[in-house]
């Protein structure tokens, strides 16, 4: 079956789609993504995503009036693509536009607007056993907050990260930890759950946010709060949260262990009650036994 993206107002088969190559997200990166995770047709917090979407297009000053219509473009594509029984995901893509290649902001553009959904396969063994990871220096820009397509750093550092055996490497600011290069960072430490807060150093989390009302709805103190890279070895617990790896246990971090080197038990309760709101509540599926 050919694979149905919508690319500018239009459902087309992948093999017929294609952008010019004065496209700005070609030259320079200009432009901002989104992703979102589908339960068997059931989408996860996707008004947050949405919302995200707006405030990252806001950001960079690329209008696109089309926002209220994206949730049905997600629908169609995910019955198109006869992934309604699946696990699936949806990747939004909006750049500024194209133009031959100028720096400044050409006049008179429209964006280009591509959607394409993907099935996706859970990492269960991984949430299950947990991961390696590894610390590296937060080489990226000033304004993380924003969703964008430049993910150069990120890209070199997730390759060094998968390289040394690891599934995802940890970012230090100054010393302080910020997030992971596709994930949110929290640690655990005396029953409290801790994490940097909302910045421009930092993508503003969506499965950070669930993970923020799962703790306030039980009574678990969420403290919004930088800790040290040094401060790592004194956790009790360590996870990275994100559209993709969910609720992830980290149990090793470069040649350190966390804890007892197996994930912990807040770490189990976050993923318990994680995995109720959308395997179990969204797609009637149940694999975990704690």
């Amino acid at each position: 079956m050919q694979e149905i993206i919508y690319l500018n107002g239009r459902y087309i088969s992948k093999d017929r789609a294609y952008i010019t190559i004065n496209d700005r997200g070609f030259h320079f990166g200009d432009g901002i993504y989104e992703v979102i995770r589908f339960y068997k047709n059931k989408p996860f917090c996707i008004d947050k995503h949405l919302n995200r979407l707006k405030r990252s297009l806001k950001e960079v000053r690329i209008e696109f009036p089309g926002i209220s219509a994206t949730e049905n473009i997600c629908y169609e594509l995910i019955r198109k693509n006869k992934l309604k029984d699946s696990y699936a995901g949806i990747y939004i893509q909006i750049t500024r536009g194209s133009h031959p290649r100028i720096h400044h902001f050409p006049e008179g553009v429209s964006p280009t607007v591509c959607i394409n959904s993907f099935p996706v396969i859970p990492r269960k063994e991984q949430l299950v056993d947990g991961i390696k990871v590894i610390t590296r220096p937060d080489i990226r820009w000033l304004r993380c907050d924003i969703k964008s397509i430049s993910l150069l750093a990120n890209t070199l550092m997730i390759q060094e990260a998968i390289e040394l055996g690891a599934r995802e490497c940890i970012l230090v600011r100054n010393g302080i930890i910020t997030e992971a290069t596709h994930s949110s960072v929290l640690g655990v430490k005396d029953g409290k759950v801790i994490t940097h807060p909302d910045s421009n150093y930092i993508l503003p989390g969506v499965t950070k946010s669930t993970v923020k009302d799962i703790c306030r709805e039980n009574s678990i103190e969420f403290i919004e709060k930088a800790f040290t890279e040094e401060e790592i070895a004194g956790l009790d617990e360590l996870v990275i949260a994100g559209t993709g790896n969910e609720i992830m246990p980290v149990v090793r971090v470069n040649d350190e262990l966390i804890g007892d080197g197996i994930p912990g038990p807040l770490t189990r309760f976050i993923q318990k009650k994680f995995f109720e709101m959308t395997y179990e509540k969204l797609a009637g599926d149940k694999w975990w036994d704690w």
